[in-house]
């Protein structure tokens, strides 16, 4: 598998000198199987960079999986600019697993930020055929590979999933808060996989004011790493105040901890 960051930062898009090296925009995800099929993660408006290059790269794909953590702005924002949902031959399945998700209607999530007060091309326009998927299932079986889900605390809800193909496994753990120490329920999900992704907006001291935020810090991220015996932690969701000066340091802090440790960047590209 091939993981490939297109949007590092959380809660809203930053365009600064000082945040070139990390990336200013919102979380995207673009996994790569064996096989070649690839699927998404999120489609902040690092979406838009995404489906330029694989509309470069040659993408010949006619259905594409996108499975959504959940659906704040930072996490949608960029589908509208997504140039593959222009493509009158492709088919999008937007999903959205997990047996307690909360979502009453998921296609009206889509279709209301492309209201023509908002946006002026309609969902219908664009040209893809969307499948909305409210799967209310932990588990699915997609191409050959699994596809797991968990509820993680966050307002409005969240999901981590995990994907494991040909032996390898991908977890992923944005917008969670764990609370006083870290959730084992998280820790067991995340066991012995190859490749954690989880969500380090703050530091130990900023979470102390920033509780119910529904985020992690940097300590928790390599707690959840350490107890779950992953091999590999990349810590993302950046926080928009946080620069490229800010984040270098964090990162050799967190690599005194636990050395297979690097905080995500804009077009950093992982191989498992």
């Amino acid at each position: 598998m091939k993981i490939k960051f297109y949007g590092t930062r959380g809660a809203i898009p930053v365009c600064d000198r000082g945040f070139l090296e990390f990336g200013g925009n919102t979380t995207s995800i673009k996994i790569t199987r064996d096989n070649g099929r690839v699927a998404i993660i999120d489609a902040g408006t690092g979406i838009r960079n995404l489906g330029k290059d694989l509309i470069k790269e040659g993408f010949h794909q006619n259905e594409l999986f996108i499975g959504f953590s959940h659906f704040h702005w930072d996490h949608i924002q960029g589908f509208p600019f997504f140039k593959c949902a222009y493509d009158s031959q492709m088919v999008i399945n937007i999903l959205a697993m997990g047996k307690d998700r909360e979502i009453k209607n998921l296609e009206d999530i889509f279709r209301e930020q492309m209201k023509a007060e908002y946006f002026p091309i309609s969902l219908e326009k664009m040209g893809a055929r969307c499948n909305f998927l409210q799967i209310k299932e932990n588990d699915l079986r997609i191409n050959d590979a699994t596809v797991r889900v968990i509820k993680q605390n966050h307002p409005g809800d969240s999901f981590g999933y995990r994907l494991e193909d040909n032996d390898k496994s991908l977890v992923v753990c944005t917008d969670i808060e764990h609370g006083e120490s870290v959730n084992q329920d998280i820790v067991a999900f995340c066991k012995d996989a190859d490749l954690l992704v989880h969500d380090g907006q703050y530091t130990k001291e900023e979470l102390l004011t920033r509780r119910g935020w529904g985020h992690s810090s940097y300590d928790q991220a390599i707690e959840v790493a350490e107890q779950a015996g992953v091999k590999k932690l990349i810590i993302t969701h950046h926080d928009p105040e946080h620069n490229d000066v800010f984040l270098s340091k964090m990162e050799k802090a967190c690599q005194a901890r636990f050395s297979n440790c690097m905080l995500a960047r804009e077009g950093m590209e992982i191989t498992i």
